[in-house]
């Protein structure tokens, strides 16, 4: 159990702690209090790294699919044809969150490009996860960027999603993947809703 994502951050930089890291990048809104710590006790620059969840219909919370502020898509394709969702839904969802992603992307940027990516090693930090949605359509775009290696750290996930995730990064580093896991608030006493002004001051 974890105090709140300051406290998650700081035991998740003690894991991290000597790790080769060019710049860390955290998820907004609830990455950004557990990015803080890590990027600190790395001694590297934090910026961001936007995605938006695509919802199945009538169940927005449901991800089918997620799309990254320069487009890049990730899709759960069993998902999609489990629920038998139309070419034209997806298309049309998609469209509608890579604005909503581009825009998150300039509120937080405030006009500042991403550093580039081509060589780096990246760690990309979020507070935790359950389908993975955001986090695997984060990690893409950090991939097409040119990222030479890849970490992904969480203080706490699904343990399916974990094992799945595990084969598409260079490292994953996550302190806790309980069989009882229902949602990641679960593993936090404090998992208040961060908003964009709290989540800003963070960063560098």
């Amino acid at each position: 159990m974890f105090t709140d994502r300051t406290d998650a951050g700081e035991q998740l930089a003690a894991e991290l702690r000597g790790l080769d890291v060019d710049i860390a990048l955290g998820i907004p809104r609830g990455g950004l209090p557990v990015a803080r710590p890590v990027a600190d006790a790395l001694d590297v620059s934090l910026d961001v790294v936007v995605a938006s969840k695509v919802g199945a219909p009538g169940n927005p919370e449901l991800a089918v699919a997620a799309v990254a502020d320069d487009g890049t898509t990730w899709r759960n394709d069993s998902l999609v044809g489990k629920l038998d969702l139309t070419t034209g839904y997806l298309e049309d969802e998609i469209d509608h969150e890579k604005r909503a992603a581009r825009e998150k992307r300039e509120r937080y940027r405030e006009g500042r490009q991403l550093i580039s990516l081509e060589g780096k090693h990246v760690c990309v930090v979020d507070d935790g996860f359950a389908t993975g949605a955001t986090m695997f359509a984060c990690l893409k775009r950090v991939r097409a960027a040119g990222a030479t290696s890849v970490t992904a750290a969480v203080p706490v996930g699904s343990p399916r999603t974990a094992d799945e995730l595990e084969r598409k990064v260079d490292r994953l580093v996550i302190l806790a993947t309980p069989r009882s896991f229902r949602a990641v608030g679960q593993f936090f006493r404090d998992f208040s809703q961060v908003t964009d002004e709290e989540a800003m001051a963070l960063l560098d």
